[in-house]
C-alpha cells in the first residue's frame, strides 16, 4: 500500500499577501506536490477542501493503512516544500510503522509537524 498525501486545496499560507487571489495557496501547493510525486509509486496525492488547520495553513496529511498518520502545516506553496513533503511521504511508505527517524527528515518538513495520530486498531478480537 502506498502513503497517501492529502493536500488541503483551500488553505492560505501564513505569509500570503493576496488572501483574495483566485487560486488559493493550498491549490498551488497541491499542484506542486502532484508534480513532485509524478512517477513515484510510493505515494498517491489527493486534494481535500479544508483540513481545518486554518491557523497554520498550508496543510497536508500523510496516511497509510496500519501506520502512524502525520499532519503538517505552515508550508509555503513552493517547490522546496512540495519536494520535502513527497520525500518524507516516500520514507513514511518505506517504514513499517510510518515513523521516520529524525536524522532522515528532509529539511523542508522540519518544524512543520502539527500532530501524529496513532494507528486505529481495527482488530475485533
Amino acid at each position: 500500500m502506498t502513503t497517501v498525501i492529502t493536500v488541503c486545496d483551500t488553505c492560505k499560507a501564513e505569509t500570503s499577501l493576496t488572501p483574495d487571489a483566485p487560486e488559493k495557496d493550498g491549490a498551488k501547493l497541491a499542484t506542486l506536490v502532484e508534480a513532485a510525486a509524478k512517477g513515484n509509486e510510493s505515494v498517491e496525492v489527493r486534494r481535500h477542501s479544508c483540513l481545518m488547520g486554518c491557523n497554520h495553513g498550508c496543510n497536508v496529511a500523510l496516511q497509510a493503512e496500519d501506520k502512524l498518520t502525520y499532519v503538517m502545516g505552515r508550508f509555503e506553496p513552493n517547490e522546496e516544500s512540495a519536494n520535502g513533503i513527497v520525500e518524507y511521504a516516500t520514507l513514511h511508505d518505506k517504514s513499517t510503522s510510518g515513523q521516520v527517524p529524525f536524522k532522515q527528515w528532509p529539511a523542508a518538513v522540519k518544524g512543520h509537524f502539527v500532530s501524529r495520530i496513532p494507528v486505529l486498531n481495527t482488530d475485533k478480537a
